[in-house]
């Protein structure tokens, strides 16, 4: 329902004309009660539908695991996400957004700044995640092997997972499976297990350093560029000291640097969505200004020094135009989940069947794909007004109307379904957060950004939407007019 080029419409059509449910063959909603239900009441009984196939690529990790080996995993993770160190993150964070801003002329010059804000998603989740630099930013392209692997990758897994893994994985067993993509006659084939497996070597290689870092005490930690701070250092430290019904095993560590739940997850849903607010600041002139002015006002009162953690996310509008554009716009349209058993799933605004009887639940039966629309549910009028379907920054300046604060929605974040909800909603959304203020508060304020001229931007929907060129390649890029903001 995401992989479509008119795909925004086609969402739009859903929620108009077959309101909060629709179901056949796939149960389609973004009624409140019913995502309580998926998500959170029963969430071990609405898996994600493609688990069980991830993992052929990229492990058993986060992602890609469900029921008690998810909680175990997720159990460990989460100290590392916290705000506490979230904080200890800002230097690292700001010295690569410094690098970002040396690379990007004054111009005024035409920057595809897509390329740029992915380059950056990646440097810092290998910094910070992994205590490993993929891209020292000063080249025009970056050279290193696995940024050019990942980016073919991401496209390759998700066409493999909805063709052809699910019959493979059913079929064979992993053994075979090895043996029949040797002898596939296949050069795409091929290319994905070469590809994949140097990916898993790659992760091998940084856990065996990080392992023996460890073993060498805190002088070798320090020796390397995460100096001990980063995710993978802090996860194999805290489950050292883990109990023994909590530990994970090695093979369960390696698949989080190689999984969806760090690069996949923090790479292109973030640069994309970073993307997507520089190129609404540039064809919005006077929300840009308004930011500028707050962040340089800032800045000025801490005579000119970085911003620490507290004090950028406690910024009212740029924080208020992040949750804006996660409303409006959420990189990814929809949750994908499966049915694992028959169930009831009770709504929160019943519908009239067609022989005029009220329906206040809906029976699922074992096997049916779940779809649960984070777009409509996030543009939903019900809930957040007449207005919903407008970018406006300033809604987030004053409280939320109470429609949207009791409709229980399930998500994490704001009221919004942007981030997912429950036991698998994604576990570094304030690193994402992070991540986006930090960046876009230093390009805004030593930038003017203003739409290319005769380059206009539409973004497509795939499985994380994307800008691309009318009337070009069709390949994902945006464009920008940049100049110096002074």
């Amino acid at each position: 329902m995401s992989n479509l080029k008119d795909g925004w419409s086609f969402h739009q059509m859903l929620a108009e004309h077959c309101g909060l449910h629709l179901r056949k063959k796939v149960f389609y909603t973004f009624d409140p009660k019913a995502m309580n239900h998926i998500l959170l009441k029963e969430m071990n009984s609405f898996p994600p539908q493609r688990i069980g196939n991830g993992n052929l690529f990229f492990g058993n990790g986060l992602l890609d695991t469900a029921g008690e080996k998810h909680r175990k995993q997720r159990k460990m993770l989460n100290p590392v996400f916290s705000i506490a160190h979230m904080r200890s993150m800002m230097p690292m964070f700001n010295d690569i957004a410094q690098k970002v801003l040396k690379r990007v002329q004054s111009g005024p010059a035409e920057i595809d700044l897509l390329g740029w804000m992915a380059r950056t998603a990646l440097e810092l989740i290998g910094q910070s995640g992994f205590g490993y630099s993929f891209d020292n930013m000063e080249d025009d392209v970056p050279k290193h092997k696995y940024s050019l692997v990942i980016k073919d990758l991401v496209q390759v897994s998700v066409t493999m997972s909805s063709a052809f893994l699910p019959l493979l994985c059913k079929l064979f067993s992993a053994k075979t499976r090895t043996l029949l993509m040797n002898a596939f006659p296949s050069k795409a084939i091929h290319e994905v297990r070469d590809m994949v497996m140097y990916m898993h070597e790659f992760s091998i290689k940084l856990y065996e350093e990080k392992k023996r870092a460890l073993e060498e005490g805190d002088e070798a930690l320090m020796r390397q560029l995460g100096q001990g701070k980063d995710i993978l250092s802090i996860l194999m430290k805290d489950n050292i000291n883990a109990n023994a019904e909590d530990k994970l095993d090695e093979d369960e560590i390696i698949a989080q640097t190689s999984t969806r739940t760090f690069i996949f997850a923090a790479m292109d849903t973030t640069s994309n969505a970073m993307s997507r607010i520089l190129q609404l600041l540039s064809v919005h002139p006077d929300v840009q200004d308004k930011m500028r002015q707050e962040i340089s006002q800032a800045r000025q009162e801490r005579q000119g020094e970085n911003l620490s953690y507290d004090e950028l996310v406690a910024l009212p509008y740029l924080d208020a135009v992040c949750r804006e554009t996660m409303r409006l716009y959420p990189p990814v349209s929809s949750i994908a989940r499966r049915a694992m058993e028959d169930s009831v799933v009770p709504l929160s605004k019943p519908v009239r069947g067609v022989d005029g009887l009220e329906i206040t639940e809906v029976f699922i039966p074992k096997g049916t794909m779940v779809s649960i629309s984070i777009l409509n549910s996030n543009r939903n009028t019900d809930f957040w007004g007449p207005d919903a379907m407008e970018w406006k920054p300033e809604r987030w300046l004053s409280s939320l109307p109470d429609s949207v604060t009791n409709a229980k929605i399930p998500g994490v974040y704001s009221h919004l379904m942007t981030f997912n909800g429950g036991g698998r909603s994604c576990i570094g959304f304030k690193f994402s957060q992070l991540e986006m203020k930090v960046i876009i508060s230093m390009l805004v304020e030593k930038f003017k950004l203003s739409p290319a001229p005769g380059k206009d931007i539409f973004w497509q929907m795939s499985g994380i939407s994307s800008p691309v060129v009318v009337g070009g390649d069709g390949h994902p890029k945006l464009p920008l007019l940049v100049e110096s903001a002074k």
